[in-house]
């Protein structure tokens, strides 16, 4: 597998993302040893959250709720997905599989990191990947926060903007990672954080990550990762491990998930499940501070 690894200087001043860079190296066995970029905020023996970003994001995504989750208490570890922010990224499209993202996120939460009574964060991509490790490795995880995502099968639909965004990357001839980003936000980006979105991809090389996102999920019942997604399913509509949905009030692609999610999530029921006001695909940027006290107020119900 050809791996590319951005240049350090490529991520020089970023705005308010002022945290050491922490690697760890996870070893695939069908793609080998693959470098996974991440960073930590919070005391080291408070209890973990996991954050997983989505399509095209990475890691700075959360520099909102990093800080407010350490004031808290809680070990906030945020990884870049592989093909994204710092992590190494393979260069051909067909290296990206649904399957190949589920085990690198797994090694690295639980060979890496050997993360335990951990709470998942998952938005976008971050729920489509971690659904799937709190479904085949339940006894690693605290509790669920799903946020602005989901676990398609491909029996139901895609919603047409989901749709638009597809046939916009599969066309792009230039792919215009920003400029994805800050449509997917009600809020205006300023100039540094658009450069920040950018700063993982040098070149048209290195953007095979968000090229082949959109052409995973699952759209129809023989897709390659429709069968580990039903087989998800049932065993997560039988775990009572304490699930929340925090999704957006503007998000047209996911907000069908959510009535989902808290009716067949036995851990969601009779939960007060918060929505994230005026916010939209991108919640962390809309509504950092309102997600992660969601959080917060989940981690702290927990039992210890």
């Amino acid at each position: 597998m050809r791996l590319l690894r951005t240049p350090d200087d490529r991520f020089a001043d970023l705005p308010d993302f002022d945290y050491p860079d922490l690697y760890a190296d996870v070893d695939n066995p069908v793609t080998g040893i693959v470098r996974v970029g991440y960073v930590e905020a919070g005391p080291a023996d408070g209890p973990a959250v996991l954050l997983l970003h989505g399509e095209p994001s990475w890691s700075f995504l959360y520099r909102k709720m990093l800080p407010v989750l350490a004031d808290a208490g809680l070990r906030a570890i945020a990884p870049d997905l592989v093909g994204f922010g710092r992590s190494d990224k393979p260069a051909d499209l067909t290296d990206h599989t649904y399957a190949n993202h589920v085990e690198w996120m797994r090694a690295f939460a639980f060979d890496s990191l050997d993360l335990r009574d951990v709470t998942l964060v998952g938005q976008d991509w971050g729920g489509l990947i971690g659904l799937r490790l709190v479904a085949e490795h339940p006894e690693r995880f605290a509790g669920v926060v799903a946020a602005n995502t989901g676990l398609p099968t491909g029996d139901q639909d895609m919603p047409a903007p989901w749709w638009a965004f597809h046939d916009a990357v599969q066309k792009a001839q230039v792919l215009d990672v920003a400029r994805f980003v800050q449509s997917g936000c009600r809020t205006t980006l300023t100039d540094a954080e658009r450069a920040a979105y950018d700063a993982p991809f040098p070149n048209e090389m290195y953007k095979a990550g968000p090229r082949a996102m959109p052409g995973l999920v699952p759209t129809s019942p023989d897709d390659p990762a429709t069968e580990a997604n039903r087989a998800a399913w049932e065993k997560l509509t039988k775990l009572d491990v304490p699930f929340l949905c925090a999704f957006s009030d503007g998000d047209p692609i996911t907000a069908g998930m959510r009535p989902v999610l808290e009716r067949t999530m036995p851990g969601a029921g009779g939960r007060k499940h918060p929505v994230i006001t005026g916010a939209g695909h991108f919640l962390q940027e809309d509504g950092g501070e309102q997600l992660a006290n969601a959080v917060i107020d989940l981690v702290r119900g927990l039992p210890r």
